[in-house]
Formats: structure tokens, sequence, C-alpha cells
């Protein structure tokens, strides 16, 4: 871990399951597109981040600050030593130093589209390259984005906010008993940090077996017809754009399936994941019924106002000159049973 005072354990959070959920389907899938969590101050959005990070392997969190450029982010190439040399001089820059760990981002809504650009096409790739007039390099960067807003300082675009893989909108606390919990615990830590983690060591412990073996079992989970509809189905009700919540939906749900231990995804699972999937995605006049709508928002308790989306950028061109595809979902290996044919009947007899 960056830094030396100890991180809040992430076992002893309170009254975040929505939160804990949607990080920890993100540690086992990364590629989903990182978590974004919108909330006022002082709703533990950074503890959260900062304690999400000891559960992976190396326990490495990056974060960037406000202001940073977009070389101090992707890295920069040194164009003279290839001239020179004929050799590729990289300088990494966060993404490299985030790889298998956690690229935390705080007021993520106040960065340059650019920089959200990068992180965001790092996030759900695994990879960033840097390109320089003609001469590129990548590395892998494989982590965790866990990017941080309060709605109150603006709002990101609603084509960044598709990117984002899951939302969490948290809210204040105005539950007296709940809160005094929150204040005993943070008390507790911050008078004996030390003595508080191994209270809560085990428990860590356990957390951090569950999203090891979770993230071998992922690649064997399947999901079925059934799962395809329900999956489709609540995109439709919520009127998003395109099918991006599609995929993330279903590979939210393999990732919970999989900390669950489970066989193969089902429509439990994806009940589950369905709200953060759609918070930031769901249109003001979506289509679906009261009834739908109170299902829906009771399947878990992150909650928060409907938000628009928006069409991609017409156009690739980016600010170093590339035109990667940039915001691609890259493909992914799912087990999928008893998916019935889409392969036209003509095709079938040739």
């Amino acid at each position: 871990m960056n830094g030396s005072l100890p991180a809040f354990p992430f076992a002893a959070l309170i009254d975040q399951q929505p939160l804990q959920q949607a990080l920890l389907i993100a540690a086992v899938d990364p590629g989903i597109g990182g978590v974004l969590v919108s909330g006022p101050r002082g709703t533990a959005k950074s503890t959260a981040a900062r304690a999400l990070a000891e559960l992976l392997p190396e326990g490495q969190l990056v974060t960037l600050p406000l202001g940073a450029s977009e070389e101090r982010l992707i890295g920069t190439l040194d164009l003279e030593a290839v001239l020179r040399d004929g050799a590729v001089k990289f300088s990494p820059g966060l993404l490299a130093q985030a790889h298998r760990g956690v690229l935390y981002v705080d007021e993520i809504n106040l960065l340059p589209d650019t920089l959200v650009d990068a992180l965001l096409d790092a996030a759900a790739s695994g990879v960033n390259t840097v390109e320089r007039d003609g001469v590129s390099h990548s590395h892998d960067a494989r982590f965790v984005l866990v990017g941080t807003m309060n709605p109150e300082e603006g709002e990101l675009r609603p084509q960044l906010l598709d990117r984002f893989g899951l939302m969490v909108e948290l809210e204040n606390c105005f539950d007296p008993q709940v809160r005094q919990r929150i204040v005993k615990a943070r008390l507790a830590f911050d008078l004996d940090p030390h003595g508080f983690r191994r209270a809560y060591a085990a428990q860590q412990s356990d957390i951090v077996q569950q999203v090891g073996a979770a993230r071998n079992a992922l690649p064997e989970l399947s999901f079925d017809d059934a799962v395809h509809e329900h999956v489709s189905r609540l995109c439709i009700d919520a009127a998003v754009d395109g099918l991006r919540a599609d995929l993330v939906m279903l590979r939210a749900a393999r990732a919970l399936a999989a900390l669950d231990g489970a066989e193969a995804v089902t429509v439990a699972h994806v009940e589950q994941v369905a709200t953060s999937v759609l918070l930031h995605r769901r249109h003001a006049g979506d289509v679906r019924s009261e009834a739908d709508a109170a299902s829906q928002e009771t399947a878990t308790r992150s909650t928060g106002k409907q938000t628009g989306s928006g069409q991609p950028d017409s156009s690739n061109a980016k600010p170093d000159g590339s035109t990667r595809d940039w915001g691609y979902l890259p493909p992914e290996p799912a087990g999928i049973a008893n998916v019935k044919s889409v392969i036209p009947l003509a095709a079938k007899k040739r």
C-alpha cells in the first residue's frame, strides 16, 4: 500500500453493501470498466477505494491527482532516442504503476475529458498504448478503476458515464443507530489502527481468498437463455442506448456468481447487479411500468437519480493522433449454455 498510514479494513465498512458488492465485482473482472461512486462529502468513497486495494494481489493503490497531465497518466515516449538508437524508450506513467492494483481518481468529474477517456479505455482493455508521431508502445494496465464524484460539483458527460461499468450512488445516513456504529468504528480505528485491523484480519483473509477463487472460476461460468432474456428485458425497459449495458450486466452477473461460488449465472445474480449497471444509463423517459420500477429498486440498496445516456462521439480521432476505438468493450470468454442458435437457416444449409 502507498503511504505509511494503514487502511481501514474493507470488511469493517458499515452499511455499504451496494458499494462493496460493486467494488468486489470490479476486482474479479476489472475489464467491466471500473466503478463510479457518486455521493456527498464524508460518505466513505475514498475509504472504500483504499480498502479495496489491500484485497488485490499486489495491494497497489495509485492515486491520480487533480491537475495531472496526460503524459503523467499514460507515460511518455522519447522520440529522440528512437531516431538516435532505433529503440523505443518509454517512461511509464500512472497507468503502468496501477497494473494489478487500484487506480483511484477522486473528483473524476473535474478532470479533462481527454484524461477520463484514457482512463476508461485502459480500464476496459487492460492495455495502455502510447502513440507519438508514428511510434507506439503498449504495456499491460489491468487495474480496477474507482472514480468518485460529488454531484454538487458537476456531472460527467453522458458519453463518459456510459463507459463506466458500474455506478453506485451514496447518500447521507439519517439512521441514528447506523451513524453511531460508523462513528464508533472510525474512532476505534483512529485510536488503535493496528489493533482494529487485527480484529478484522480473518474476515479480510476470507475476502482475499474469495476474490482469488472467483477470478479463477470466472471463465468456467455460463449463462443460459433465461439469463440473456432477463438482461435484455431490463435494458429495454430502461431505454438504454446501445448494447454496452447488456454486455456489462452479463459480465457483472457472472463475476457475482463467481464470488458466490455458484456453478452458473442465474437470473437472481442479474437482479443483484442490475441497478449498478443501469443507474447511470437509464433514460428519464424509460418505458418501465411502475411495478417493474418498484421491483427493480428493491433488488439492491443503491438507488439514485436517473440520468440520460448519449451516443458515443462520432469521431475516432484522439488528442494523441491515434484512431483506436476508444471506449470499446473488449471480447471476454464466457460460457454460454443452452443458447438458441442465431445462424440463419440458409447459412446452415451451405
